[in-house]
């Protein structure tokens, strides 16, 4: 019989464009008002960053003012994975 985990809080996985041996986890922790930017390599973390909710809507403002400066997205799905 296997071990019981906890199920993740809201949020989502990302590859690194290196290999899928590197990944950001989003994980949105409501009750403590912020969202964690965890950095996964071969399965361990190996860093986190605490951004604080106030801070959200500025982070993500940043990446889409990147986007809008020109970069074009690729055609292709990303490595994303919500659940």
């Amino acid at each position: 019989m296997s071990d019981v985990v906890p199920m993740p809080a809201p949020g989502g996985v990302f590859l690194d464009s290196r290999g899928s041996d590197r990944a950001l986890r989003v994980t949105w922790h409501h009750e403590a008002g912020m969202v964690v930017l965890s950095f996964w390599r071969n399965g361990t973390c190996a860093a986190t960053f605490r951004l604080d909710k106030a801070d959200v809507i500025p982070f993500v403002d940043a990446l889409v003012a990147g986007l809008a400066d020109g970069y074009q997205l690729p055609q292709q799905r990303s490595a994303y994975d919500a659940g």
